[in-house]
């Protein structure tokens, strides 16, 4: 259950994301008045912010019931932690973006926040997928053999 909570959660959170970018700088729109944005981009604004505030109950569940089991087993420490940072930076250049008030710093962290969150899933695979160990770790596993 946690575990399709959280591929859920992190597919809808970076596809509504990639989506959105995806139309908002390679299909643009012309209406009688210039530049428009596609019809589409404030449902997948709106639906990105859903994940989010989604995803952030499921980072307090993390927090909780698997962080400290991951770091004190010595597991995927390091990948976790980036994944942890990566998410943290998301968090506040999503934030940035909305309550900034200063156009440049929106724009800056706009950038900074899709610069990151497309290559989000692939930090988050490394973690899921890649076992490092720690030294503790590897001297317990070869004791067991």
């Amino acid at each position: 259950m946690r575990r399709n909570s959280v591929y859920a959660i992190g597919l809808g959170l970076w596809a509504t994301g990639a989506i959105w970018l995806l139309f908002h700088y390679f299909f643009p729109r012309e209406d009688a008045f210039g530049a428009a944005p596609h019809p589409l981009e404030p449902w997948l604004l709106a639906a990105h912010g859903a994940f989010a505030f989604a995803s952030l109950w499921l980072l307090g569940l993390l927090w909780i019931a698997h962080l400290p089991i991951g770091w004190f087993s010595g597991r995927r420490r390091w990948s976790g932690s980036v994944l942890f940072v990566v998410a943290l930076w998301l968090a506040i250049t999503g934030y940035l973006i909305y309550y900034a008030g200063d156009e440049n710093l929106m724009s800056l962290a706009a950038l900074l926040h899709w610069s990151v969150g497309l290559g989000a899933p692939a930090v988050f695979l490394v973690h899921r997928f890649v076992g490092e160990a720690s030294p503790k770790a590897r001297v317990e596993q070869r004791s067991r053999t």
